[in-house]
């Protein structure tokens, strides 16, 4: 007994796209994951890993019931498709079409709503890198369902699904608009609304695993071929480009990066080298399949040069980058990465990377199509107040009417995962445990001076090593308790 083999399918074409497909989910997960855990302190590592791996789950339930049909079904507002499941054998074993904007692919519709999915999840997990260290976990949870609904999906239904932007003709080979854009403007407002990390993750915010980025940042970079290599939706000549044009544009952006940092700072970062290579990854996004490979050479100068200035120059001067705490600088890498990158796009796209890529625009401006520039404005200032309007809806509905904090308690705050997940990245340290054991026997241990609590250990006093509590502790604290002259682990 054999399986069926409908007219219409290509198994090249289907083999691709479930190939490409994973590997954008490889980028979620493991990669965002475990670039995330070591990115950030110690402390919050499996906190900000989880944030990740929720949202990955989270996204999947919610799409298959409404939001795939919302981003990609039939027309029910220029903005909008009208929602509905994608979870019926029928609907899944049919051919692929997106019917508002009129086209058809050679594989089953359950990989197509498979190949959007990784899509969907990645932008929240992107987000999410704005909020890491301080969102309450709870407000995180209400928070995806929501921005994927109210925000994700209309992008994607306006500029791919055969919306208004669509019909327009903006260009966003790959979600440069729809993924990099919405994630920088919502991480960037939702962080405002958040509010910062305490003082002492701001001033001590050291990455506790460089090399654990590296291999995420791999994955991610690696992972990028089936990210643009996948929306031709067909394993075509424009699909092989996507996916040189990606790791040319990536390597120029990562190399002029470093550069930069060499210039200004005298020595070579490898979290600067990683930074470039994302912002080369974003800006290449909307440009992969229709600019030719010099242009991707530009487009990778000067992703990493602006967002570089961005975040080295404004995001040290400007009052604004000093009121919003954004964790891992989304907005830098994301929002100013996909400025660049769509900017591009309306400059250096080719006529014959249009017409390869099944679009009827004629070029950018460098084939005489100026107005393509003026198109991808208006996509981006959408794609931006959408995000700007509808985040802070979100969150407001959350504190407000759902009465759940935005941000984590005080205490929760100096501890870290121990107290918010009872669970420590690094358990042969016990970390932050010691903080919550420590604290226990302090409030068992009333000697006069009354009930200190947390507040003895952030001063540096020992309430478990002497009598009156006050044995003082090297300077260090607050990350684990250290025996005198043991140096501490960082």
């Amino acid at each position: 007994m054999s399986a069926v083999k409908p007219d219409w399918l290509d198994n090249g074409d289907n083999a691709w796209q479930l190939t490409a497909a994973s590997l954008v989910a490889l980028q979620s997960v493991p990669g965002l994951v475990v670039l995330y855990a070591g990115w950030v302190k110690h402390k919050w590592a499996i906190n900000s890993a989880f944030m990740a791996f929720y949202a990955f789950a989270m996204v999947l339930i919610c799409w298959v019931i409404w939001g795939y049909k919302v981003g990609f079904g039939e027309y029910m507002l220029p903005f909008a498709g009208r929602p509905g499941t994608a979870l019926g054998m029928s609907y899944q074993l049919q051919q692929s079409n997106l019917p508002s904007a009129g086209v058809m692919q050679a594989f089953p519709q359950a990989t197509m709503v498979y190949f959007q999915f990784v899509f969907a999840a990645i932008t929240l997990i992107l987000t999410a890198g704005s909020y890491l260290c301080r969102m309450n976990f709870y407000a995180w949870m209400i928070f995806v369902p929501l921005w994927l609904t109210f925000s994700y999906c209309i992008g994607a239904y306006s500029i791919w699904g055969g919306g208004f932007l669509f019909k327009k003709g903006v260009i966003d080979y790959s979600g440069g608009y729809v993924i990099h854009l919405s994630s920088g403007t919502a991480g960037f407002v939702g962080a405002w609304w958040i509010g910062p990390r305490i003082e002492e993750d701001l001033k001590d915010n050291q990455p506790n695993n460089i090399l654990l980025m590296l291999v995420g940042a791999g994955i991610l970079w690696i992972g990028w071929n089936g990210f643009n290599g996948g929306d031709p939706y067909t394993a075509s000549p424009d699909a092989g480009v996507a996916v040189l044009n990606t790791n040319i544009a990536t390597a120029m952006s990562s190399l002029t990066w470093v550069t930069c940092d060499l210039i200004y700072y005298r020595r070579p970062s490898v979290i600067g080298a990683i930074q470039g290579m994302i912002t080369g990854l974003v800006a290449i996004t909307p440009a992969a399949g229709v600019v030719a490979g010099w242009g991707a050479i530009i487009l990778g100068v000067g992703s990493g040069t602006i967002p570089w200035l961005s975040m080295n120059i404004a995001g040290r001067k400007l009052t604004l980058f000093k009121v919003v705490d954004d964790t891992l600088d989304v907005f830098h890498t994301h929002f100013v990465g996909a400025l660049v990158g769509g900017f591009g796009t309306g400059l250096f796209a080719t006529t014959e990377g249009c017409a390869a890529f099944g679009l009827t625009n004629p070029g950018g401006a460098i084939d005489g199509n100026g107005r393509q520039v003026w198109l991808q404005i208006v996509g981006a200032l959408f794609i931006i107040g959408w995000n700007i309007l509808w985040t802070s809806l979100i969150m407001c509905f959350i504190k407000y009417v759902c009465r759940v904090p935005l941000r984590m308690s005080e205490a929760d705050l100096l501890i870290g995962d121990y107290a918010v997940h009872g669970e420590e990245p690094y358990t042969f340290a016990h970390y932050n445990r010691n903080l919550i054991d420590i604290d226990r026997k302090m409030r068992h241990n009333l000697n006069g001076d009354g009930e200190e609590g947390m507040s003895g250990i952030l001063v540096g006093k020992d309430p478990a090593g002497s009598s009156n509590g006050k044995t003082e502790l090297p300077s260090g604290t607050g990350e684990g308790i250290h025996p005198v002259n043991e140096k501490p682990v960082v």
